[in-house]
């Protein structure tokens, strides 16, 4: 299996639990915005950080199994985990809280 391949597997189970709390929550638009600059700051920390650790040589990937394109040196595959992150915590968060519309 190639890194692609597991990453859309993984992104894949995380999508349901995303759209679940969406429709049942139905947030608004200042969740919306957090969680979009979330997936930006993500995406950003990941290419910058990636691309670090991989010249500094702590990790490397087996060329056959990457698709062949780069952020950085970063391959695209690795961005699938905090796309992940992104669906997965934001959604459990929002399954898990209280209803904001009841009086205090």
């Amino acid at each position: 299996m190639t890194y692609l391949g597991l990453a859309a597997v993984f992104v894949a189970l995380c999508v349901p639990l995303m759209l679940v709390a969406v429709v049942w929550r139905r947030p608004g638009r200042r969740w919306w915005l957090a969680t979009g600059l979330t997936l930006a700051s993500l995406v950003v920390l990941t290419a910058v950080f990636d691309s670090v650790m991989i010249a500094a040589d702590l990790f490397r990937f087996d060329e056959d199994r990457l698709v062949g394109w780069f952020v950085g040196l970063a391959p695209v595959e690795d961005f699938a985990w905090p796309v992940a992150a992104v669906l997965v915590v934001p959604a459990v968060v929002l399954l898990l809280a209280g209803d904001e519309r009841k009086p205090r």
